[in-house]
């Protein structure tokens, strides 16, 4: 009776599932079929506003950067004001009016700003480190250098100076990582604030045309009220950002600069780790040096190139416990791999981390060890032992080079090469030591080829490579993508299509590579513009499709199918001012053999209330019974899978105004699994939920914490850490499921674990800022993961399962602790010192010892040992231009 009871709430919940959406799109009709001055109004909405022109003026005589304004020139050059609200109400015009001014000469670009205001006290200013507004006002200047209408830089200046700039591009949308080295000056007088800055012709490309029109737009933000104006309307219901800006005239003979200098850095390292060993010394030092040079070609294409880079000083990674079949992603933090690399990231064929990444043959020295022996006195002879074993890969250089030429064709290259890698081994008898190869001299390179095209279309070609030295594998990745949308920029097609290959044997085997040749592709059409937009997409990855040498993939051989569909309204209406939904519905099934894999219903919304600003949000998908190939391990798919049962999910999330000085945010969610009916098991839940407050005690000091808790009940997967043919209790198991010991013939079946995971994160961080080119933050962070096992089943072909008796205590904990703090200072335009302290150890505890209480697993954390580092690095940014002025006066 209970298996039919859990099949009818299930099928109850389908219904309440589509229900909702049944009367979420009977409003969408609704609203499709509003009255005709409606549907002009929507229709206006959707089109691009009108440009507008703004004249530059020539000077002669030099500004002083003081933000000011007084220099009489400044009175003479044409106003751009009258500027158009984008939220929180697209559409009114400003009532406290700004003021923007634009000159130039043979060397710069000069803007200068005056944002009216009604009082000093109306004016946001927190102060941050660069790159983050925070709570502040700002104005900025957007630049589309070629006025191809999909790529632009943005130049934004917050009330306290603090600077943030960003490229656009149809790739990689807003890239913040992008930095140049520009200048800029605030002051306030009476109720306004003033700007200026001065932008050098060598932070931008443009063409050597004599006469130039560039696309052009101006944004202001008054924190206040939480208003964002555009001098040029941004209407949010149109597709595409760089396509609705203005346009620059009046430049003449301006001509692109030698673009050319030279970062050269030192740091210097002192490194703790309480070895407690004899003979290994507890601290170590370091020295570094080498350089970054950035060369312009010529004035489309850039030079970027890092000499014995040192990454010592990127913030840690998050470390996790990671039951999954699949690899954790991490964040790439190393500024060469972040800055500029829109060209390189598109079809998402580059995974950045992959450069320097862990040695591939990291895993593989214990099985390169001469294990010890029975002598033939009868004494056991001790084997060797590893003494260090590196666990990144040195790289020896970086080069990329990139731009696009004034007909629109981008042009990507990148190139970097690592050393050997070897692990050291130690024998235990009479001390010898030997190096194991872990990781071969390696090429990487990325090669890229990007037309843009009208009504923000393009197509491209990546190609991306690997080549290693020696007897191992090379792997090459080939694809071309298209976006093609019609002239009102309303519909678009796109598409792709992906040829993977790899050639050699595997690293430390004479057995030939597996996925040799693969493929994927993928098709879409889609409506982008307006308050109702939707899509249709289909793709396939086959069985043996393999970018993962430098890119990443979780999961190939699916075939998936999908629509999408979102309404959304950008007025105010009742008590909110917007309001974004979105429903998706999704289909996939294993591409060899074709066997279904799982599908998915879906949907949301999230609004933000008029007077409060507190955004709501809620989602719900719902999932039939799945079939999970990945999670046993066992390849070729199609034979194995764990079967999950119907589920559905309810989230939602609440964040707080962030204009006060105490705010929040908070989400969570309840995963519902209808009962096993195989099995006499306990239901499956799933729980989680996160909370965030923030602190700012004053415009310079801030804090934040950050606690998420996820509780996963009767979770049924992969016992992670496999078994072990050496102990007795994993012998027998081994036998059950179609091993042999004594032949070394791994397990034909799969053992599966009924298990209870408790995962919490703690993550404290504190910022104060000095003034806007100086700053100290710090961030810790607390990670725990319990896994305690319940039961254990036998995993046979077509996801049968069958309880088995297996005793050995697999409860495990994982615990990772870091603490991050930076003190940086920008003494000079590109030049920074930077001091950062590190602290970081984990722990992994498994059987009687793994516990899920978190102040034990804390206390255990605290005294295990932790590696500190301290380490200061000094870049000074040497512009050719600036050195020749200053050596010839």
């Amino acid at each position: 009776m209970s298996h039919i009871s859990s099949r009818l709430r299930a099928v109850k919940c389908f219904r309440v599932f589509l229900l909702l959406w049944l009367t979420t799109l009977t409003g969408l009709a609704q609203a499709q079929s509003a009255s005709p001055p409606d549907k002009a109004t929507n229709a206006a909405a959707a089109l691009p506003s009108p440009k507008r022109q703004l004249q530059a003026l020539r000077i002669t005589d030099a500004i002083k950067l003081d933000g000011q304004l007084d220099e009489a020139i400044w009175q003479q050059a044409p106003i751009a004001t009258d500027f158009i609200q984008n939220r929180p109400n697209p559409g009114p015009h400003e009532k406290h009016p700004t003021e923007v001014r634009v000159l130039y000469d043979d060397a710069n670009l000069y803007v200068g700003a005056i944002m009216h205001d009604v009082s000093q006290d109306s004016i946001m200013r927190e102060l941050t480190a660069r790159d983050d507004i925070g709570n502040s006002d700002f104005i900025g200047i957007f630049l589309d250098t070629y006025h191809d209408q999909l790529n632009g830089y943005s130049f934004i200046v917050s009330t306290g100076g603090v600077q943030v700039d960003a490229r656009y591009s149809p790739a990689g949308g807003e890239d913040g990582n992008w930095n140049a080295v520009w200048d800029s000056r605030t002051s306030m007088k009476g109720t306004d604030w003033y700007c200026e800055m001065r932008i050098p012709y060598s932070a931008i490309r443009f063409s050597k045309a004599k006469d130039q029109v560039w696309g052009l737009n101006f944004m202001r933000q008054r924190k206040r009220d939480n208003q964002a104006f555009f001098w040029n309307e941004v209407k949010p219901a149109v597709d595409g950002f760089v396509n609705q800006w203005g346009e620059l005239q009046g430049l003449h003979d301006i001509q692109p600069p030698l673009r050319l200098s030279l970062t050269p850095y030192v740091s210097s390292y002192v490194n703790h780790f309480p070895y407690k060993e004899q003979g290994t010394r507890n601290t170590s030092t370091s020295f570094n040096g080498g350089a970054d040079v950035k060369w312009g070609i010529n004035e489309s294409f850039t030079l970027d190139a890092t000499l014995v880079p040192d990454f010592g000083q990127v913030q840690s990674d998050n470390q996790v416990l990671n039951l999954s079949p699949f690899e954790v992603q991490f964040q790439e933090n190393r500024q060469f791999f972040t800055e500029g690399t829109e060209l390189f990231n598109k079809g998402d064929l580059f995974y950045s981390r992959r450069v320097g990444a862990t040695p591939i043959g990291f895993g593989d020295v214990s099985s390169q060890l001469r294990q010890s022996e029975m002598g033939p006195d009868g004494q056991r002879r001790p084997g060797e032992a590893v003494v260090s074993n590196p666990g990144i890969t040195r790289l020896l250089n970086a080069t990329k080079v990139s731009g696009r030429t004034k007909n629109g064709l981008g042009v990507g290259v990148f190139n970097a090469l690592s050393n050997d890698v070897y692990a050291t081994v130690r024998d235990s008898v009479d001390g010898r030591q030997r190096d194991v190869l872990t990781q071969p001299f390696s090429n990487y390179s990325i090669m890229v080829l990007d037309q843009s095209l009208k009504n923000n279309s393009y197509v491209s070609l990546i190609n991306t490579n690997v080549t290693r030295w020696g007897q191992t594998y090379d792997a090459n990745v080939t694809g071309g993508l298209f976006r093609f949308a019609n002239k009102k920029n309303s519909y678009a097609v796109d598409g792709r299509l992906v040829y993977s290959r790899l050639r050699g044997k595997q690293f430390g085997s004479e057995e030939e590579i597996g996925d040799q040749d693969g493929y994927k592709y993928q098709i879409g059409v889609s409506k982008i513009s307006g308050n109702f937009t939707w899509g249709l997409n289909h793709g396939i990855e086959s069985d043996k499709y393999n970018p993962n040498d430098l890119g990443i993939l979780f999961g190939n051989n699916n075939i998936s199918q999908g629509l999408y569909a979102s309404y959304n309204k950008y007025k105010p209406f009742w008590k909110v001012n917007n309001l974004y939904t979105f429903f998706n519905l999704n289909h996939s099934v294993l591409y060899k053999p074709t066997r279904y894999q799982n599908a998915n219903v879906s949907g949301g919304f999230n609004t933000t209330f008029t007077k409060s600003f507190l955004t709501v949000g809620a989602n719900i998908d719902a999932n039939p019974i799945t079939h999970d190939y990945y999670e046993p391990r066992q390849y070729p798919l199609g034979d194995y899978y764990v079967r999950v049962p119907v589920n559905a999910n309810i989230g939602g999330f609440i964040s707080s105004d962030y204009r006060k000085k105490l705010a929040w945010d908070f989400n969570g969610g309840v995963r519902w699994y209808a009962e096993d009916d195989r099995l006499e098991r306990p239901r499956r839940m799933g729980y989680g939920w996160n909370i965030s407050p923030r602190y700012r005690v004053s415009n310079q000091l801030n804090f934040r914490y950050s606690l998420d808790w996820n509780l996963r009940q009767n979770q049924v997967g992969y016992v992670n850490g496999g078994l072990d043919s050496s102990l007795p209790q994993d012998t027998a198991i081994i036998r059950q499921l179609g091993g042999n010991v004594l032949l070394g013939k791994p397990p034909v079946d799969v053992l599966l674990g009924r298990r209870r995971v408790l995962t919490v994160t703690n993550t404290i961080s504190g910022a104060y800022t000095f003034n806007n080119r100086m700053s100290f933050t710090i961030r810790t962070r607390h990670y725990t993961s319990t896994v305690n096992y319940r039961d254990f089943a036998h995993l046979k072909k077509g996801g049968l399962e069958t309880p088995i008796d297996y005793r050995r205590n697999r409860d495990n904990t994982f615990n990772a602790f870091n603490v991050d703090a930076v003190y940086s200072w920008w003494f000079a335009p590109g030049s920074q010192v930077s001091i950062v302290w590190k602290n970081a150890s984990s722990s992994f505890l498994e059987s009687n010892e793994a516990t899920p209480l978190y102040f034990d697993n804390l206390n255990n954390t605290i005294n295990t040992p932790h590696n500190n580092s301290i380490s200061i690095k000094i870049l000074y940014y040497l512009d050719y231009l600036m050195v020749k002025r200053q050596l010839a006066g």
